[in-house]
């Protein structure tokens, strides 16, 4: 499966300049944040694949005008041919606003989810803005990274996390760090494209969790 994924700035190569060749095999689309309504329509229109996406802390645009054909998976699991997805946008909070959060705000919207996550019996990848406290995070307050994420992943060992917010120019920028637990941890900072080979997330309706593979297959019938 071969994932396209995005964050924090509209690349000229797929927007101005974009060629069906340049996403050529892609399976699914995935957004960090930071990133124009208009381009991510775009994509999904151009690539005619879906595009999912979590909201960055500049996104309080997408409350006016959603990027349209794209699923906001924010707070959710998203299945894809049997990858689960979880979506937790925002960046660390630095100001007042919306799309920021305190790092026990970021542990509530986390509690929430743990019924979820029984159900789905974890997650193969997590899709956030913001890093992991101390794996490609900066020092200064608005790029802080979250201590909670790092709680996620010691607990439910998904193979990835995608995240942004970090842009190349910062400085000390790491495209690709090894968390301890051993989920690979990507900045997706323009664009970057992952290869995931079919052994790396249990197959559609074998997660081992009964009731939500039950789901899953008996919605599948369905369609």
């Amino acid at each position: 499966m071969k994932l396209l994924v995005l964050a924090d700035r509209e690349e000229m190569s797929l927007w101005d300049y974009y060629r069906p060749a340049k996403t050529e095999g892609v399976d699914l689309i995935i957004s960090c944040g930071d990133l124009d309504p208009d381009y991510l329509e775009f994509l999904v229109t151009v690539v005619n694949t879906p595009l999912v996406y979590v909201r960055g802390n500049h996104d309080g645009r997408y409350d006016t005008k959603e990027p349209l054909g794209c699923d906001d998976i924010d707070d959710r699991i998203y299945n894809f041919h049997g990858l689960r997805i979880l979506g937790l946008g925002g960046s660390y909070r630095y100001r007042p606003g919306n799309d920021m959060y305190t790092e026990k705000e970021m542990q509530k919207r986390i509690r929430k989810l743990r019924g979820l996550l029984q159900f789905t019996g974890g997650f193969d990848i997590l899709v956030t803005h913001a890093p992991c406290e101390g794996y490609g995070d900066l020092e200064d307050l608005p790029h802080k990274g979250f201590s909670a994420f790092n709680d996620l992943l010691e607990q439910y060992r998904p193979k990835y996390m995608f995240h942004g917010h970090v842009h190349e120019e910062y400085g000390d920028f790491q495209r690709e760090i090894v968390h301890p637990c051993g989920t690979r941890i990507i900045n997706a900072c323009g664009s970057v494209t992952i290869d995931i080979d079919a052994g790396e997330y249990p197959e559609e309706g074998k997660t081992g969790s009964f009731f939500y593979d039950w789901f899953i297959l008996n919605r599948k019938q369905k369609r």
